[in-house]
């Protein structure tokens, strides 16, 4: 009489799905009734998202940048949610994914640390025009960082929630529609930014800007230290999304990745909810003094997935740690790039940050994905490294520079402020994680 072995795909418990949402809810809804801003005096019920410090017209100014942010999200959720199900569904090899990823990363790598300087040159960001325009207090900027976080991760649930009711279950009929979503989304977006931003964009010199850059990017150690952390944190990042999978279903375990991304997603906006904590409760400190047990905390985490074989539920825990790490780091390193680097220089200095990088990325994917010389464990290994001297690098920074923010007050006008969507989170061709299926 044969065998018959039963198998069963792993997913997790539903319960968690709502203990991590419910302490979304929780930590944003409580955050106005603690904040040691909030107005007491002021008579009125404190209201979400509301901190006691914020105008109307700074309300509507916030409201009106996070909606079109909130688009961009959208459009990038649609790809991340989607991409790979398209190429399972159309038979494309691990080769051809694997090239993809290579050419996005080398793009990225020649292309992009030069379009990112060339845009300082041309523009600046519709929030750092709108907000310096309308006088707003620098504090109020700790908000949008964190909101950002918070609703990129969500509007990626929300996409892969409605590329999964688009496609249905006809996927040969409707395979095309989360294109067409796609479509309307940015059509939606384009029309908002026209109806907003009614700012002509401001012109500079070449000549000045290459002087500005050398003296304050090329000439100041503290950007020298944070460009090292972002890029840090940028290649452990694109480490776990390209790995996190492969890692996962290793032995042969079957499990159901489509429903871990939520809790992925989910940990990311918890970890975004507690940056506002820690900035209002731990005013009297610093901002690297957290960054560096949050980056501990992530190579740590790297480095337990990398040293020995896990069960399942040891593996999603630690990857919803690293994920919240990531929620409460990203507008962490936001609010230290207004700190330390001048305005127009933002993109230039994120984009040759982030250089490093992709140039380490594309060695392990040709060095692990097509000649199998390293392995998963020692990719993971030394991203957790590198999560490491970045922690090192933020305890440097405090010592080194001995500034503290007084500015509070200040108007955006004399603020430092810039946010572009490049900011916060991995790009599509770095969230395909099933594709880069190295040796173990």
């Amino acid at each position: 009489m044969p065998v018959v072995i039963e198998s069963s795909v792993w997913e997790p418990n539903p319960w968690l799905f709502i203990l991590i949402f419910l302490a979304c809810f929780l930590s944003i809804l409580l955050l106005p009734y603690f904040s040691k801003k909030h107005i007491v005096s002021s008579g009125k019920s404190p209201a979400i998202f509301d901190l006691g410090i914020a105008s109307a017209s700074f309300l509507r100014f916030q409201r009106n940048f996070l909606i079109i942010y909130f688009l961009a999200s959208v459009l990038e959720g649609l790809d991340f949610a989607f991409g790979e199900f398209e190429f399972a569904h159309y038979g494309v090899s691990r080769e051809q994914i694997l090239l993809s990823i290579f050419v996005g990363h080398a793009s990225s790598l020649f292309f992009g640390t030069f379009i990112g300087a060339f845009s300082d040159l041309i523009f600046e960001t519709w929030m750092v025009v709108q907000h310096e325009k309308q006088g707003h207090r620098r504090d109020t900027l700790n908000d949008i960082y964190w909101l950002m976080s918070f609703f990129e991760a969500a509007s990626i649930i929300q996409s892969q929630v409605l590329s999964n009711w688009l496609i249905g279950d006809n996927v040969e009929q409707n395979i095309s529609s989360p294109h067409m979503a796609t479509v309307f989304f940015a059509m939606l977006g384009i029309i908002c930014i026209s109806k907003i931003w009614a700012e002509v964009p401001q012109k500079t010199v070449f000549k000045e800007y290459k002087v500005s850059f050398q003296t304050h990017i090329f000439g100041d150690k503290k950007i020298w230290l944070l460009a090292w952390v972002q890029a840090c944190l940028h290649f452990s990042v694109a480490v776990f999304w390209i790995l996190w999978a492969p890692t996962v279903v290793a032995d042969g375990r079957e499990v159901h990745l489509g429903m871990i991304y939520p809790c992925l997603f989910g940990s990311r906006m918890l970890g975004s909810t507690i940056f506002p904590w820690l900035i209002d409760r731990l005013s009297s400190r610093r901002t690297e003094d957290y960054l560096v047990y949050a980056f501990g905390i992530q190579g740590l985490v790297l480095f337990i997935i990398a040293y020995d074989y896990q069960e399942i539920v040891v593996l999603v825990t630690l990857f919803c740690l690293f994920q919240a790490s990531v929620g409460l780091i990203l507008p962490s390193l936001v609010k230290l790039r207004t700190m330390y680097v001048p305005n127009e220089l933002r993109g230039g200095m994120t984009s040759l940050s982030q250089a490093p990088a992709h140039a380490a990325i594309l060695f392990f994917m040709v060095q692990g994905g097509y000649y199998r010389n390293i392995g998963n464990a020692a990719i993971l290994a030394i991203a957790a490294l590198g999560l490491f001297t970045a922690a090192g690098c933020m305890h440097v920074l405090k010592r080194f520079s001995g500034y503290v923010d007084n500015s509070a007050g200040k108007s955006g006008k004399n603020a430092n402020m810039s946010i572009r969507h490049q900011d916060l989170g991995p790009t599509v061709k770095d969230c395909t994680s099933r594709a880069l299926d190295v040796a173990p």
